[in-house]
């Protein structure tokens, strides 16, 4: 069983920055493929970021150039930085977990930001 916690989440002014953090139980994180979802009221939860077990990086078009995936495995943690907020980037923000055909969620952190 891999469990998932977030952190980072907070509240922040337009153009401004966070860094998400998701510290992952367990001795597999190095095989896991890792991801970052948001869900923002009344909207379906949406990809934001994934980075495979050897570090290939996919964002939703909606992201590019401003958040950024990484991974340590040393840490057992991932990371989503996030720049330039806006105020359409508020939303709870989910790590998730895959190995195979099996996937973990985190219980998500909370991003508003404010206009």
């Amino acid at each position: 069983q891999v469990q998932l916690v977030e952190s980072g989440g907070g509240l922040v002014q337009v153009g401004g920055s966070l860094r998400l953090s998701c510290v992952t139980s367990g001795s597999i994180f190095s095989i896991l493929h890792m991801g970052w979802y948001r869900q923002a009221p009344g909207k379906q939860r949406e990809l934001v970021a994934t980075i495979t077990s050897s570090g290939d990086r996919n964002y939703a078009d909606s992201v590019k150039g401003r958040f950024t995936i990484s991974r340590d495995n040393a840490k057992n943690t991932a990371y989503l930085q996030l720049n330039s907020l806006k105020p359409e980037d508020t939303a709870v923000y989910y790590c998730n977990a895959r190995l195979v055909s099996i996937t973990y969620w985190g219980q998500g952190t909370q991003v508003t930001v404010s206009s």
